[in-house]
């Protein structure tokens, strides 16, 4: 079966683990610290902040923006779950905003228009989180213009993201957001195994994650309410979260770094392959806008809603690990308990009918995605 997605470990990789293990300090050494500032500094934001998952990552973020019950915190329905839970961990409300079918990504206009009708009630947003569907950045430009003047922070779910840029800039460096977030899960552009870096250009907001991270501990004296503590004194500041990365994972990540733009420029070049392997076909993509550079974690196909299945099946038969990117976040039945219901974000709905994701990573090789192709396009004969 050809995957959908798969890590690449080099033995670069596989040696920098090893030496971590066989280091003094295997939870929380320097290696840490050393990747949180390696990402900050490929990404051009000052600040960096691991944690043990991209999950992780976007509950501390929604703590450190004061998120909490009463508040309300908009993302979109095309997304995994995480995206959501993330301010329902802080007891907030949560609440979608439509997508482009086009991009996977927020509609400026359905947000335009959203939050003209919350503002009208007294019901804005605290937080919003646009997630980079498939690795292509949401427009961050519009987004800010209409969300700033409101005083709603920005969280970016930028999980899928990593590698790739907005107008010429890398993706995380939160010119227009409080704060940036990626994930380092194994089918993702570069992987710790697991993992997730919170970047900013708040040195408050770094603090605070980094706090609630820990246990909401702190061992810096210069934080302490204790004056002149003794060397091995802590102190509680906060109600946090073991969310710690250790420096197996973060050696991992810093090896991997070094080969995320060759990772990234072959995803593009596979992800042009099928582009134009499916222009003149009734196979449609997903369209990336001229003023970004995709990472392309995903490729999604849409095909006739009536045809999904069928094409969905006959794919995996012929050994072709297809998968589907997301179902939308309403429809799950635990959302269902909190009020939502089926066609209230019609474009999310609609893209999900026609969704799916076809086989991407660096060892794809040209002759099977030649096979990919030709599985489709065959199968594409048979719609009409």
């Amino acid at each position: 079966m050809i995957p959908y997605g798969r890590q690449l470990i080099s033995q670069t990789d596989i040696d920098a683990v090893v030496e971590a293990l066989q280091s003094p300090l295997i939870t929380q050494g320097p290696r840490v610290s050393n990747f949180e500032q390696a990402i900050a500094d490929y990404c051009g934001a000052p600040y960096g902040v691991a944690m043990s998952s991209a999950t992780a990552a976007l509950h501390l973020a929604c703590l450190a923006l004061g998120v909490g019950p009463g508040d309300r915190v908009w993302t979109v329905p095309n997304t995994f779950v995480a995206s959501a839970n993330c301010a329902r961990y802080c007891g907030a409300d949560v609440d979608f905003v439509d997508i482009d079918p086009n991009t996977g990504n927020m509609s400026i206009t359905a947000l335009a228009t959203k939050l003209t009708e919350a503002q009208a009630s007294g019901h804005l947003p605290k937080v919003i989180i646009p997630v980079h569907f498939a690795g292509a950045s949401c427009d961050m430009a519009g987004i800010a213009a209409l969300t700033k003047p409101l005083g709603i922070h920005i969280i970016e779910d930028a999980s899928h993201a990593i590698g790739g840029q907005y107008q010429e800039q890398p993706i995380g460096n939160c010119a227009y957001s409080d704060c940036s977030v990626f994930s380092f899960h194994p089918v993702k552009m570069i992987t710790c195994g697991e993992g997730g870096v919170l970047t900013t250009q708040n040195a408050e907001l770094a603090e605070k994650v980094a706090t609630l991270r820990s246990h909401g501990i702190t061992r810096d004296p210069a934080h302490m309410h204790a004056d002149n503590p003794e060397p091995w004194y802590y102190e509680q500041h906060a109600l946090g979260f073991n969310y710690r990365m250790t420096d197996i994972q973060a050696a991992l990540g810093l090896s991997q770094l070094s080969q995320l733009d060759r990772f990234t420029q072959v995803r593009n070049t596979l992800a042009k392959r099928y582009h134009d392997a499916f222009a003149d076909s009734p196979v449609s993509t997903l369209q990336v806008p001229a003023d970004m550079y995709s990472s392309y974690h995903l490729f999604v196909i849409q095909v006739p809603a009536a045809h999904r299945l069928a094409t969905f099946n006959a794919l995996r038969e012929a050994g072709i690990g297809v998968h589907v990117h997301y179902i939308p976040v309403h429809w799950q039945p635990d959302f269902a308990t909190l009020g939502f219901q089926r066609g209230q974000f019609p474009a999310a709905e609609y893209y999900y009918s026609q969704a799916i994701t076809l086989p991407l990573y660096v060892e794809l090789t040209e002759a099977e995605q030649d096979f990919i192709i030709q599985q489709v396009l065959m199968l594409a004969r048979q719609w009409s």
